[in-house]
């Protein structure tokens, strides 16, 4: 089963939490801090793989994973980082994010991007001792790995597509010039997958498309023709394969027309694209009319192999002249602003504080402890929280919430608001 979209839950990996550990000094009544912090979360990152030709994958398991990262231990034993999650998608593939951006279009072998960051790792008590606080008895949880749907969308990466209506011929012919084994079948049907083969022309090669059947009406969503016209936009080259059998509904003339007329409608730089007209099925004796019909269109029979060669050899030449013109054809990675810190948002019953940043600064594992309350007040207060809440309209008693924290506002007289 051929898939071309597919939607996928992604996670990064959670952080690992520090730890409050203290060895024992001479001299030291309450010791040396020694609590390790804990491991980063791993990150979610999707790479072209050329030995991957399908998302079926994904349709059956959408759900994937990065590592989390390990608690922190005592004696400065630090947490492990999880181990990075690389899901492995064909050439060709666009990934969007849960909004629909597109992040990235993966055209070459090896090329990545990172969709998902790891939770950092909470910090022990170790890495908060100062001058002022010697023996800190306070960490820091890890953070949760964030997590988000996406949708991988695959355009194959063929140098020639064969375009044409249902049974006009275009599996016989693939399977005729190159090793791609469709299913063929001798009754009318169109083919639900789109096939790839490598076609050697001499010291030439390049890859040859099969197009589903196109149906009049086609980009406008009829059939299956928004699922496959997508696969056309790719192809350096455009094959129109036409069958002159009396069981087509319109005469190869016809039949070109419809094609062009949809593809130009589906996108309009197709029309600009080099292309070879070709009237399949040779050994009929339809297909003599439909040549003189059509004066530019070169004769095939894949029965009797008539004009195989000079097809193959045809096309090889319009996709060396296409590559001449248009060599690159390189994918991309969008690079996305960093995100606000935070930002304060009524809701009911209160405020909530969102954003990595505001819920960083409240990550202490005990925050009955007086020491990491100042520190997470101070935090909040350099981080800008207290003035955009003041901004936002908080009044005394209101109730606040940052992540899992939930705390009545207060506001000190003659606090500093810098």
């Amino acid at each position: 089963m051929f898939v071309d979209r597919v939607r996928v839950r992604l996670r990064a990996g959670s952080g690992g939490a520090g730890v409050v550990a203290f060895q024992k000094v001479r001299g030291k009544p309450r010791g040396k801090p020694t609590g390790g912090s804990g491991g980063a979360g791993g990150d979610v990152y999707v790479v072209a793989d050329p030995s991957v030709s399908t998302l079926l994958r994904y349709r059956r398991r959408p759900h994937l994973s990065a590592g989390d990262g390990t608690h922190g231990r005592g004696d400065l034993r630090h947490g492990r980082r999880g181990a990075d999650l690389e899901v492995p998608v064909p050439l060709g593939t666009l990934v969007y994010d849960e909004d629909g951006v597109l992040l990235a279009d993966l055209t070459q072998p090896g090329q990545r991007v990172k969709v998902l960051s790891g939770g950092r790792g909470g910090r022990g008590n170790a890495a908060f001792v100062t001058p002022r606080s010697r023996a800190p008895e306070i960490c820091e949880q890890g953070e949760y790995g964030p997590e988000g749907w996406f949708t991988f969308e695959l355009k194959l990466l063929a140098d020639a597509a064969l375009v044409g209506f249902p049974n006009a011929g275009k599996s016989t012919l693939i399977s005729t010039v190159s090793a791609a084994k469709p299913k063929i079948a001798d009754y009318p049907f169109t083919t639900l997958e789109p096939h790839l083969g490598v076609v050697a022309a001499d010291d030439r090669e390049f890859v040859l498309a099969d197009i589903p059947g196109l149906i009049e009406g086609a980009s406008e969503g009829r059939g299956l023709g928004h699922e496959f016209l997508r696969h056309v936009e790719r192809a350096r080259v455009l094959v129109f394969l036409l069958d002159p059998s009396p069981m087509q509904e319109h005469p190869p003339a016809r039949q070109l027309e419809i094609l062009r007329r949809e593809l130009a409608a589906h996108a309009p730089e197709l029309a600009e694209r080099p292309s070879l007209v070709v009237v399949g099925k040779a050994d009929l004796p339809e297909a003599a009319t439909a040549v003189a019909d059509l004066p530019e269109a070169l004769a095939v029979s894949s029965i009797t192999g008539d004009g195989i060669d000079e097809f193959v050899h045809r096309v090889a030449d319009l996709v060396s002249q296409a590559e001449r013109e248009a060599p690159e054809r390189e994918g991309y990675v969008l690079h996305r602003p960093v995100a606000e810190g935070f930002r304060v948002v009524r809701e009911a019953g209160g405020w909530r504080v969102e954003g990595g940043a505001a819920r960083r600064a409240v990550a202490f594992s005990d925050l009955t402890l007086p020491e990491a309350v100042d520190r997470a007040a101070a935090r909040l207060r350099r981080l800008g929280v207290d003035r955009a809440l003041r901004d936002a309209g908080v009044r005394e008693g209101d109730t606040v919430r940052i992540g899992d924290l939930e705390f009545e506002w207060h506001d000190e007289p003659g606090e500093d608001e810098d």
